[in-house]
Order: structure tokens, then sequence, then C-alpha cells
């Protein structure tokens, strides 16, 4: 099959829909398929942007390049699937979250004004009748499915996309040191962690990863006194990540109502117990409290008790990350493509 992937792209950012997308193409092609990925830059500011956006997918006519059909078209997250094609399945991301699970949060910069209320109705119905269109709605994961059904009435089918390719996740060593692995940006609480350090003496921890909130991140290490247990790693390659990981005692990942969690589906690949926190979202599909780690509420002082229990109990470590490992074994490429092509069958 010709088969499109339509993602859209904030440029010069790399996160997990990039790492989704990059791996789709990537299993496509092994199965034999002719495989594009159309990415359009996104932009979301000023509020008439969004609508800008969407409108560029919708303009678009996908339906065949070169004189040659194009027999399918895969999409991701807004405004990707706004695009029209006979055969649309959508691998839902994410929606546009400002405007549905954020609002009313400092995450968001929607208000109660009339303009914001009317951009948010537009949306929510943008999203309603686009999404309709696909032949199947998958998401990546229950809770972007649960966020559907309440937001849009639409039903969803939870398909877990596996962690980018060039990580080798082998258990090894339960280490000294507590692992952070993500974007560092409010919305993943790494703030959260430091605090919890500053509660928890003689711990040390790895952050790995860049991001908007690096400097403050930085700055409150400093405050807090804490610059010679908490070592800032910025961007690491796939190899460097997976030593980090496989030598770990444990990772933390407590982001706020994630999508899906790649850091925790990552960790517990490598068989290492996640500290999180009950309101993680898509985290909690795989990390069950005393089963494949740890979970408190968001305060830094029931964050700092989970990381002197397991700094203190390497078999309780081991124990936690062996049944994580069991859990997430079974997420792989070959599963996702079968089911999006089975989707695309109409049946």
């Amino acid at each position: 099959m010709r088969i499109a992937i339509c993602t859209a792209q904030v440029p010069f950012i790399h996160g997990g829909n990039e790492v989704l997308v990059e791996g789709l193409r990537d299993a496509l092609l092994e199965r034999g398929h002719k495989v594009a990925v159309i990415a359009l830059p996104y932009k979301w500011y000023p509020r008439p942007q969004l609508f800008s956006s969407a409108l560029a997918w919708r303009m678009l006519d996908i339906t065949e390049a070169d004189g040659q059909p194009i027999d399918m078209a895969i999409c991701t997250k807004w405004p990707s699937y706004v695009v029209k094609h006979p055969c649309k399945v959508t691998w839902l991301v994410h929606q546009f979250r400002q405007a549905y699970d954020w609002f009313g949060t400092p995450l968001s910069d929607f208000t109660n004004s009339p303009d914001d209320a009317q951009a948010r109705r537009l949306l929510v119905d943008m999203d309603r009748r686009a999404l309709s269109e696909s032949r199947k709605i998958l998401t990546i994961s229950r809770n972007v499915a649960s966020r559907l059904r309440r937001f849009n009435g639409l039903e969803g089918e939870p398909l877990y996309p596996p962690v980018r390719s060039g990580l080798e996740l082998e258990p090894g060593p339960y280490g000294d040191y507590i692992l952070s692995i993500s974007r560092l940006d409010a919305a993943k609480r790494v703030n959260l962690l430091l605090d919890a350090f500053a509660l928890s003496p003689g711990a040390r921890a790895v952050i790995a990863g860049t991001g908007p909130d690096a400097e403050i991140l930085k700055k409150q290490t400093s405050k807090l006194g804490l610059s010679s247990r908490v070592e800032f790693a910025g961007f690491v390659s796939d190899e460097e990540a997976s030593r980090l990981y496989s030598g770990a005692r444990a990772v933390y990942y407590a982001p706020v109502d994630e999508d899906y969690g790649y850091g925790a589906v990552e960790a517990l690949q490598a068989a290492r117990p996640v500290i999180t926190t009950d309101d993680s979202g898509g985290v909690l599909e795989f990390v069950e409290d005393g089963v494949t780690g740890l979970v408190t509420p968001a305060e830094p002082q029931a964050i700092a008790r989970s990381i002197k229990l397991l700094l203190s109990d390497a078999d309780a470590a081991q124990h936690l990350g062996s049944a994580g490992h069991q859990k997430v074994k079974d997420i792989t490429w070959d599963h996702v493509v079968d089911t999006l092509l089975h989707a695309a069958s109409g049946k």
C-alpha cells in the first residue's frame, strides 16, 4: 500500500509524537509498504492560528501524488486529522489540550472570555466532525480515549505505541540513583522531584532532557542545596539513555495527566520501578502501586517516602521492576501495524 502518515510539527521540537511517527514509518516500511510522512508546521498563537492550521490540512488533497493513488492516511495529533481522505484512520495522540482537559489550569491560556468560549465551541465541533470521518479511531491510551468520549462523545480503541527502536533496554544492576528522563517543562513536574529530594538526605538523581524550564530547574536545585546530589545530563543519545535506564534504582515520571507515558514504558522495559503520582493519567495504565512501581499523591513528602523506600531496598526495586517488564513486553510494532491495517479495511 501507499500510506501517508499525517502529523503536525512544531518546528525544532522533537517529542513523543515524533517518536511515534518515526517508529510507525519504519515499521510500515519493514512490512513492504511505501510510506510518506506529511508534516505541516503548527502554531497555536495568536488564537486565529489554531483555525488557520486546521484549514491548511482541510485544503490539502492527499488522495494521490504524482498521478498515483494514496491508499491510506494515518492521522495522529491535532490538527492533522482534519485532512480529508476516503481511507482515513486516526491514531490519536492528543487533541488541543489547552481547550479540553487543561482548560482552567495553569497549563492553558484559554479563559472564560466570550472569544475563548466561542473558540472552544468551534474546536469541539471541528474535532467531532473531522474525527467522525475516520474509518476507525484508535488512541495511544485509555486516557486519551476517555477524554475523547467525555468531550466529543466519540469512541476510541486504545493502541499502545512501542518505545523508540534505538533504545536497548536490557535490565541491569540496580544502581544508587533515581533517574528522570523527560522534556523539562511544567507539565512533566520535575520540580516536584527536586522538592522531594530536599527531603531525602543522601539521595542522588540524574535528570536528563532539555526544555524551556531547564534553567528554572537548575536554579531550584541550587536554591535547595542539591547541586552535589542532582546531575543535569541534558540531551542524551539513545545509547546513553539505555545505560541510564539500565543502571538506575528507579525512575521518576509524574507528569500532569499524561496522554501515554513513554518515560514509564521505557523504564518498565528496563525493569525499573516507576515512582509516579495518582494524577499522572496514562502512566497509571502501566504503573500500579506496589506492583510495578509506587503511586503517591503529588506531594514532595509522599514522593520522598517512595525515594527512601526504593533506595533502601534493592530487592523491592527488583521485584517491582521485574513485574513491570512483564507488563509492557507485548507492546510491539507488529501489533500496531496489524491493527492499523485492519482498521483501514473497515472491519
